[in-house]
């Protein structure tokens, strides 16, 4: 018989995983079991949890959304469970959800997602769907090519047993999309949205072209590396890949200095950081990393901002590093 688990990955919002459970516990078709991915969290989610007799959970330091998600997927694959229908704590999954989505007819076959909608308004798309804006829109009752993982998204044991788990070292923003074109382009998975499961979601755009806090940003860093590694798997080709890359990072660059209204030369300089990391497949970085470099260069002078890659390149020449040093034999 096959079965169902929930998937959802939470990071210090305990009122929203609250509302969620409750949504997916008050589900017409309820799902075999619940797991919560608790992603270091320092609230009370922990304390909460321990609570929840029909809720499994456990902890890992905070991996980013990727990393909660290639957790969650790893474990429900590994413990036998045929379906696992994915979700952030920010979601709340309308009633009939997951029994619309189950009623889908070859859904092994395929990648399937709900029609995620505004919270707000319970009628406007939150991501990019086809030309649509609002469900009112269509009469369609599939919209083929389309799914937004991991947000009300249902993937068969099949799918991750050719595919494999979600890239856990994006940590934030990507992942995935990165995962939708492992599936759909590189493995040739077909996605498919269905219009009468509807998965509410908070509305989440993220535009640079729109004012943005310097101070804060660590968010877009994210957004900023993780372009090229979705474009590498989108076109499977790294040369079409970085064309593409530069022409956004040209572009990201020009808005920070044309449309941004506050730090217009901290903003155009920011998205070299995020860039070099992605060219040289630098994923070390998380948010705490992120955070704690913005604040310290927020504090320096733009002559250092500017003039400090070049000091460092010099260095790195002329001068020998500690660790060559120390390889030098004395009498």
């Amino acid at each position: 018989m096959e079965n169902v688990i929930a998937v959802i990955v939470s990071h210090n919002r305990l009122n929203l995983l609250e509302s969620c459970i409750q949504s997916i516990r008050n589900q017409t078709r309820k799902p075999n079991a619940i797991l919560v991915v608790n992603n270091g969290s320092s609230d009370y989610t922990g304390v909460w949890l321990d609570k929840q007799l029909d809720v499994i959970h456990f902890y890992q330091e905070n991996e980013g959304s990727a990393g909660g998600f290639a957790s969650g997927i790893s474990w429900a694959y590994n413990n036998g469970y045929s379906w696992v229908w994915c979700m952030d704590d920010d979601s709340c999954p309308k009633e009939d959800a997951l029994e619309m989505l189950l009623k889908f007819k070859g859904t092994e076959k395929a990648l399937i997602n709900s029609a995620v909608i505004s919270k707000e308004d319970k009628i406007s798309f939150v991501w990019k769907t086809k030309n649509l804006k609002t469900i009112q829109e269509t009469n369609e009752t599939i919209l083929e090519k389309v799914s937004h993982p991991f947000t009300g998204t249902l993937i068969h044991h099949s799918i991750i047993e050719k595919v494999g788990l979600p890239m856990s070292n994006l940590f934030y923003w990507g992942a995935g999309s990165e995962y939708y074109y492992r599936i759909v382009n590189q493995h040739k998975i077909p996605a498919k949205t269905v219009l009468k499961s509807i998965h509410y979601h908070p509305d989440h755009i993220y535009q640079f072209t729109k004012e943005w806090d310097i101070q804060s940003s660590w968010k877009m860093y994210f957004y900023v590396r993780n372009r090229f590694q979705v474009l590498q798997t989108k076109y499977s080709s790294k040369p079409i890949a970085f064309i593409l890359y530069m022409g956004f990072i040209i572009a990201f660059c020009g808005a920070a200095f044309v449309m941004q209204k506050k730090d217009k030369l901290r903003k155009t300089i920011f998205a070299f950081w995020p860039m070099s990391d992605a060219l040289s497949n630098n994923f070390s970085a998380t948010a705490d990393s992120v955070q704690t470099r913005l604040d310290f260069q927020y504090l320096d002078s733009f002559t250092k901002i500017i003039f400090y890659p070049f000091k460092k390149l010099l260095l790195s020449i002329f001068v020998p590093s500690f660790r060559e040093m120390s390889n030098t034999s004395t009498i």
